[in-house]
């Protein structure tokens, strides 16, 4: 159970660490992949699709595409219309249909069909950053990252992790205070608990149970630096 919130101190950082780790293995002690997929490869043509868009309608969209194509060879004879056909529902599907032929092409040219197991070789796929090439490293193949998008950079801030101006210095922050065996976990038991408990629009840093067990005599809500 969490500590009580005391009405005298706000936690220390090594405090909101600590609570923040337990709770969260507490709430979801084997956080599911939340993208469905196979294998590396449709994993990664998921995360791809999920760039401002939700998880939920990424998955969606990915059944039709994989029964059209579940593979870099039958990706790539695709043509691009035909995949931004399918993927429309995800939004910016011009660049994504792009990105999906793209990037099938060249793993068939340069990496054998087989997604690259290095960061350097998956963020030079198209429409592969390094937030999309960190869930390919910690979902599919175990290596360890703490992938950062705008919602685990709001919650770091209202839990006082980090002061980063962005999203890369927000992962350099978490990193540096979370062991790293804990960091696939921990990047999906934070996004699950930012969708149930700690939204953009239902807690403002004082509402729900972390934000208010970390800053019990937090009484603005808390600014956010925005990515």
């Amino acid at each position: 159970m969490p500590p009580e919130p005391t009405s005298l101190h706000n936690l220390t950082k090594d405090q909101r660490v600590t609570f923040i780790d337990k709770r969260l293995a507490q709430l979801y002690p084997k956080p599911p992949v939340p993208l469905d997929h196979n294998d590396p490869f449709t994993l990664l043509i998921a995360v791809l699709l999920s760039a401002q868009c939700t998880d939920e309608r990424v998955n969606q969209v990915t059944p039709a595409l994989f029964a059209a194509a579940r593979t870099p060879e039958a990706m790539a004879d695709l043509s691009v219309e035909a995949i931004r056909t399918i993927i429309r529902p995800c939004g910016l599907s011009p660049q994504k249909s792009k990105a999906i032929k793209g990037l099938s092409q060249i793993l068939i040219d340069q990496h054998d069909t087989q997604v690259p197991r290095t960061f350097e070789a998956l963020e030079a796929l198209p429409g592969v950053g390094h937030k999309t090439a960190g869930v390919v490293m910690a979902q599919a193949f175990g290596h360890p990252a703490f992938p950062v998008d705008t919602h685990i950079h709001r919650l770091a801030q209202r839990w006082g992790l980090t002061r980063g101006r962005n999203v890369v210095e927000t992962e350099r922050d978490l990193k540096r205070v979370f062991p790293e065996s804990r960091w696939n976990e921990l990047h999906l038991q934070i996004i699950f608990y930012g969708r149930e408990y700690c939204t953009a629009r239902g807690c403002d840093g004082r509402i729900c149970e972390i934000c208010t067990t970390c800053y019990p005599l937090r009484k603005h809500p808390k600014k956010i630096n925005k990515p």
